[in-house]
């Protein structure tokens, strides 16, 4: 028993003169981050066993610190011939030793009496992960809405190609994009999308490990970790997941810290064959502030722009929500809404749900054309005011470096003609202009603006330069 304590005594003094060494060679904070954190397991018949508390450290510490920790351990220790590391949390005895409470030690188990390791997350910091998971889910993931699904979903032209790579993904454990960017303007979808795919997989798959947050969230996460010196358990959790949804991700623009952390956490999901899935407002090249090797990095799978709403889509997506509240909406009112309220689906269904909410606190009263607009005059009298087709076509004819006496000519060059017809578009989009007005804005007849409509819902579709351009004005008119 006493050559046993002497040798005991001897392998654990060896390993803290390593550990100390250690943190010479590199540095502080690579040795609080990664090194701190191991601790002494078993050593029996030359071979010794080094405890680390999470396996995704256990990869990082045997890639980038093993070969030099082997060297030391041969250099103070000869019969040493191997040294093992192994995902279990450190076993403490602090009756038996003081060594419990240094840094880097721990009491020497013997393989006899060593409980087995467990392949288990265990971080040992408590400011940031009490536990991982709550209730089943995970604690880094923002509550999903129940609402969106996709069977909620309404499809049409200007989304069915966003609809269907989202669905690609959330039934597939393997596809062949990674990642999936969607991109659109604001209320156009993209999170209701977001939420539909870890619906969807969580119905298919519960056991799948989902993060969904938005980029502010993971900066905050981030930034938190930094400030408890515990970036390793930060590390751990996001690099340990089976599906990771960021929303919003522009908002990293200029963040260069937290970027550099991203970028190093896509890299080990996407090597990995884990599922990464982003939202944005614009396409991974457009963004601003982003890094260009993260912005390759985004862009490298599959990117799905969701373009504005066109009229029968919302059409569609206000007798789907009526469907929703258990009310039947009359046609006309729907027209008049979809006709009105162009910019984004949030204040579409916004509208919808006040002129019900007032048809239903006022005795059941009906829904009507008039009442709606009634109810409706404050808003309606902000998007009237909002823009104007004057405006429409001072601003294409800046953006298309044209004058606006061009666009009302005659010609018919291209350079003329396709900034006509998109100033149309827009003027039937943005405003409550009926066609006959907007055509003689532009010295036409409304059999023209109506062709010119058509055309450019055609473009946007066809030619993703031409839903750039659009998108970019709808911005600008109204910022």
């Amino acid at each position: 028993m006493a050559e046993e304590a002497l040798l005991e005594s001897s392998v654990q003094d060896q390993w803290g003169q390593i550990c100390d060494q250690l943190k010479v060679e590199f540095g502080a904070v690579a040795f609080d981050s990664w090194l701190k954190p191991l601790t002494l397991g078993s050593f029996n018949e030359g071979t010794v066993n080094i405890c680390v508390p999470t396996r995704f450290m256990r990869n990082w510490v045997i890639t980038h610190y093993s070969d030099q920790i082997h060297r030391m351990w041969e250099r103070k220790n000869p019969q040493i011939k191997q040294v093992n590391f192994i995902v279990q949390a450190a076993q403490e005895d602090k009756s038996a030793s003081p060594l419990h409470n240094i840094p880097g030690r721990s009491l020497l188990k013997k393989i006899s009496s060593s409980p087995a390791p467990q392949n288990i997350y265990q971080s040992g910091a408590a400011n940031l992960n009490n536990a991982e998971f709550v209730n089943g889910e995970s604690s880094l993931s923002v509550p999903l809405n129940p609402q969106y699904t996709f069977e909620n979903f309404v499809v049409g032209k200007t989304n069915e190609f966003a609809y269907a790579a989202a669905r690609k993904v959330a039934e597939s454990r393997n596809v062949s994009f990674n990642p999936l960017f969607l991109y659109s303007g604001v209320g156009l979808g993209k999170t209701h999308l977001m939420h539909a795919i870890a619906w969807h997989i969580k119905k298919q798959d519960p056991t799948r490990n989902i993060v969904y947050l938005s980029a502010e969230k993971f900066m905050y996460k981030f930034v938190r970790a930094l400030r408890y010196k515990d970036t390793a358990a930060f590390k751990e959790q996001f690099r340990s997941v089976d599906v990771l949804m960021v929303d919003d991700v522009q908002f990293m623009g200029g963040k260069d810290t937290t970027q550099e952390e991203f970028f190093y956490t896509f890299n080990s999901l996407i090597e990995e064959g884990r599922q990464i899935i982003i939202s944005a407002d614009k396409s991974p090249s457009d963004l601003e502030g982003i890094e260009a090797r993260l912005k390759s990095r985004l862009g490298c799978g599959l990117v799905a722009d969701i373009h504005p709403t066109d009229f029968d889509l919302r059409i569609g997506i206000l007798n789907n929500k009526a469907k929703q509240l258990g009310v039947d909406l009359p046609v006309p009112v729907a027209e008049f809404l979809a006709q009105k309220i162009t910019s984004n689906i949030r204040e579409l269904e916004g509208a919808l749900r006040r002129v019900v909410a007032h048809s239903q606190l006022l005795s059941d009263r009906e829904i009507t054309l008039d009442m709606t607009q009634d109810v409706l005059k404050d808003m309606l009298r902000s998007y009237d005011r909002r823009t104007t087709i004057d405006e429409i076509q001072k601003k294409v004819a800046e953006y298309f470096n044209i004058s606006v006496k061009e666009m009302q000519s005659s010609r018919r060059a291209r350079t003329v003609a396709r900034p006509r017809q998109v100033a149309m578009y827009l003027a039937k989009q943005l405003t409550s202009r009926s066609l006959p007005e907007i055509g003689r804005k532009f010295d036409r007849d409304h059999t023209t603006v109506m062709h010119a409509v058509r055309k450019v819902e055609e473009l946007i579709l066809e030619d993703s330069s031409v839903a750039e351009n659009v998108d970019a004005l709808r911005r600008l008119l109204e910022a």
